[in-house]
């Protein structure tokens, strides 16, 4: 029985620690492949921001236009925004379609949840349709926002989805437990009369945002290399009213003066139909 247990045990801690980041820092001197170095916090950025919000309305745009019927308060609030993106159509073919079929559309290719290649590593992320070009923007890491000082203890434990950037901000990203609770919580906090500012769906199998799927992709090694890497996007103020109910991400305090945080992966190289995702960490050297 305790044979058992123990097996159970370190089955669990085989996939967990392949999101631990503890165990990764410990491992980093045995898989130098699987860190990208930056010599300062502003050049970790692959492609610029004005790049990445781009991708992101053209995809939000195209969701909305789906999703439109469903939003009838959220239409006649601002017919015109709905008249801007019925005249940008031609960007993503003019009718209604579903996440995957919008993101095929928009970006050229869909991403899907799956299990992974990687032995006791759980879930992954794989390109199931399509083809993502060098410098992509491939997936957003979705979850609560806590700055460096908030408290985060509770949510923290046994918890593989906690995301640290590179000035010390944390992305929760697990979709159970408290941490669910506490973004369903905010998010609800955030809301402006019709206009959600954020996307609750990541929480559920059937995420609104086929990008909001970040989380589940897993570390490099040296066998496997990194085809993706983090890039920290903060949300610019001109971000349109409507489309913040795709963003993935919520701030833990309601007086947060900084912008929101997101992070994406960007893609490394070319990455074609079939590939798993496998992300790196970047440390700062001087």
């Amino acid at each position: 029985m305790f044979a058992t247990a123990f097996e159970r045990l370190l089955k669990k801690w085989k996939s967990y620690r392949h999101r631990f980041v503890p165990w990764v820092v410990v491992n980093l001197s045995k898989n130098e492949k699987t860190l990208r170095q930056v010599t300062e916090r502003s050049k970790d950025k692959l492609v610029p921001d004005e790049e990445v919000s781009q991708k992101l309305l053209r995809l939000f745009r195209a969701l909305f236009r789906s999703h439109g019927a469903d939003h009838r308060e959220l239409r006649a609030a601002h017919a015109h925004f709905i008249r801007q993106v019925t005249s940008e159509e031609d960007q993503c073919g003019g009718n209604p379609v579903s996440g995957d079929d919008a993101m095929l559309q928009c970006l050229g290719f869909c991403i899907d949840r799956k299990s992974s290649t990687l032995p006791f590593a759980g879930t992954g992320v794989f390109v199931t349709k399509g083809f993502v070009p060098k410098g992509a923007t491939v997936a957003m890491y979705p979850g609560t926002v806590y700055q460096a000082y908030e408290p985060i203890l509770l949510q923290s434990i046994g918890n593989q989805f906690i995301f640290r950037c590179i000035d010390g901000v944390l992305v929760d990203g697990n979709d159970k437990g408290i941490s669910k609770m506490v973004f369903k919580s905010c998010s609800g906090r955030d809301r402006l009369g019709p206009f959600m500012m954020s996307d609750t769906s990541w929480l559920t199998a059937t995420p609104l945002n086929p990008l909001a799927v970040g989380q589940y992709v897993n570390n490099c090694s040296n066998e496997r290399p990194a085809n993706v890497c983090y890039q920290e996007y903060d949300v610019p103020d001109s971000f349109p009213i409507e489309l913040r109910q795709y963003l993935p991400n919520v701030n833990y305090s309601l007086h947060s003066q900084r912008r929101l945080r997101c992070v994406v992966l960007v893609s490394l190289r070319d990455i074609p139909a079939g590939e798993e995702l496998f992300s790196n960490y970047y440390t700062i050297v001087h």
